[in-house]
């Protein structure tokens, strides 16, 4: 089987990470699977955004939902303490990310799931969908995620299309024991498995992959460092599939191809996907 393409936030490298028309983008590209990031406003709804709080390095405030409103501006405020109509202010595909290429879309606006799960249930791809915690949230506030992100998913008909990350691996255990129909990720990386980390669900973080496999994960997807052939080998005696992230140049994306892996996360479906076609057998 050829290692799998999956677009990370979309396609973040050629436009707007975690917005529609980047989705949109990573769909022409033809991917196998899009990587995206949900969290939960202050009134509920799960909407799209990498970090626990909006950050300016690809937000852009435009006008407070209200005159007079003692939260705007927004950017730099945590997605829990705003509303839906506040969030929905906020510019999400103006501003030009210093580290990536990306064509800018003016306008584009932070979606929420379900509007995301509209564009891309008529599609032929799969969903990594990434909830954004960490080990300092109680419990009842995972399962208010998890619960609230499900529920969009499974009313979007998408639930055997779809794995649920997370670096915060109780998650993944509340997944498992409360909505096993969903695959379950496992994600790791330098700062998660230091010693006496608190992100591994009370497991050690010298042997991530058995340490996975012990809470349910039905793959594991490590950070690109982290990542050598024998950490792919003993993830597939464990029959776990292995993720990489995230993977931008082509000698990495040959290197990891050559390990084994079965997909990559890359900002630049492009570049993997010209690679692929490259490396295909000739008729």
């Amino acid at each position: 089987m050829p290692v799998e393409i999956h677009g990370h936030r979309g396609a973040r490298g050629l436009r707007p990470e975690n917005t529609l028309p980047g989705f949109a983008h990573a769909l022409d590209l033809g991917v196998d699977a899009i990587e995206l990031d949900v969290g939960l406003s202050a009134d509920g709804v799960v909407v799209l955004n990498h970090d626990q709080a909006l950050s300016p390095a690809n937000l852009t405030d435009t006008e407070p939902v209200r005159p007079g409103d003692p939260a705007y501006p927004y950017v730099g405020k945590r997605i829990r303490d705003l509303t839906l109509a506040q969030l929905r202010t906020v510019d999400a595909g103006a501003r030009r990310h210093d580290r990536f290429t990306q064509t800018p879309v003016p306008g584009a606006r932070i979606p929420t799931l379900t509007e995301a799960c509209e564009l891309l249930a008529p599609a032929d791809v799969r969903l990594s969908v990434e909830l954004k915690t960490d080990p300092a949230w109680p419990v009842a506030e995972l399962e208010r995620l998890l619960a609230a992100t499900v529920d969009v998913l499974t009313s979007a008909a998408l639930t055997g299309r779809t794995n649920l990350l997370a670096f915060d691996w109780r998650v993944l255990t509340l997944a498992r024991d409360h909505h096993p129909e969903f695959g379950r990720v496992a994600l790791f990386e330098r700062k998660t498995l230091v010693p006496e980390t608190a992100w591994l669900a009370g497991l050690p973080p010298d042997a991530p992959v058995s340490a996975a496999a012990t809470i349910g994960a039905t793959a594991v997807s490590p950070e690109h460092v982290l990542t050598t052939s024998s950490l792919v080998d003993e993830a597939h005696a464990a029959g776990l599939p292995v993720i990489v992230w995230t993977v931008n140049t082509p000698e990495d994306m040959t290197r990891f191809i050559k390990y084994g892996v079965d997909a990559i996360v890359t900002d630049y479906p492009d570049r993997l996907h010209q690679l692929l076609a490259a490396q295909a057998p000739k008729a």
